[in-house]
C-alpha cells in the first residue's frame, strides 16, 4: 500500500519530474481500480501546496479514469461476458446512455461511497461513450476531491491530538457501521 511519506520522498528526490511521478501513479492506481488515490491527492497537497496540489489530483485522476475506461472497454469486450453488479446505481448505469447515463456517472463520482474502479468498470460495461464519460468524470470528481484535498489539508496540519482524535472517531464509526452491518445479515 502507498505511504504518504514514501510518495512526498519520492517528490522531493525527484522534484523536477514530481508532477509526472503523481500523474503516473494517479493512472496506475485507477488502472487496478480498488487502491485508493487519497494518498497521492495527500503528497500533492504537500508537495505541492493546496492549489497547485488539487489541479494535479484533478488531472492525474481525470487521466486515470479515462485510460482505465478505454482498457477495460477493451477487456470486456475481448471476452464479452456480462459484468454483474449489485449495486442498483451502477447496475443502471451498464443499461443507459446519453444524459442520463452523463447524469449518473457525474452523480456516481460525486457520491464519495462509490469506488471509482467500479464506477469505471460499469461504464466501460455500458453503451456511454469515451467522450461523455470522460465530461461526466472529470466534473463529478471535482468536487469530490476539492473536499477531499481540503479534509487532508486540515489533516496534515493538525497536531498529534487532533489526529489521535480523528483516528478514535474513525474507529468508533466503522465499528458501528460493521455492527449494523453484521445485524442486517444475521438473520439471513
Amino acid at each position: 500500500m502507498f505511504k504518504v511519506e514514501e510518495i512526498l520522498q519520492c517528490f522531493e528526490n525527484n522534484s523536477l519530474i514530481a508532477a509526472g511521478i503523481s500523474i503516473i501513479l494517479n493512472i496506475s492506481i485507477s488502472i487496478l481500480g480498488f487502491i485508493p488515490s487519497i494518498f497521492i491527492t495527500a503528497a500533492n497537497i504537500g508537495f505541492f501546496g493546496f492549489g497547485k496540489g488539487l489541479i494535479l489530483s484533478i488531472l492525474g485522476e481525470a487521466l486515470g479514469a479515462m485510460i482505465s475506461f478505454y482498457l477495460y472497454r477493451k477487456g470486456i469486450n475481448k471476452v464479452k461476458t456480462k459484468i454483474s453488479i449489485n449495486n442498483k446505481y451502477l447496475s443502471r448505469l451498464q443499461q443507459t446512455r446519453g444524459k442520463e447515463a452523463f447524469l449518473l456517472i457525474f452523480a456516481t463520482r460525486v457520491f464519495p461511497f462509490v469506488p471509482s474502479g467500479l464506477v469505471t468498470l460499469a461504464s466501460a460495461g455500458s453503451s456511454v461513450g469515451m467522450l461523455n464519460f470522460s465530461m461526466a468524470s472529470t466534473l463529478g470528481k471535482i468536487p469530490a476531491l476539492v473536499i477531499e484535498a481540503y479534509s487532508t489539508q486540515q489533516i496534515l496540519y493538525w497536531n498529534g491530538q487532533g489526529k489521535v482524535i480523528l483516528g478514535i472517531s474513525s474507529i468508533i464509526i466503522i465499528s458501528i457501521l460493521i455492527r449494523k452491518s453484521n445485524s442486517k445479515y444475521s438473520g439471513l
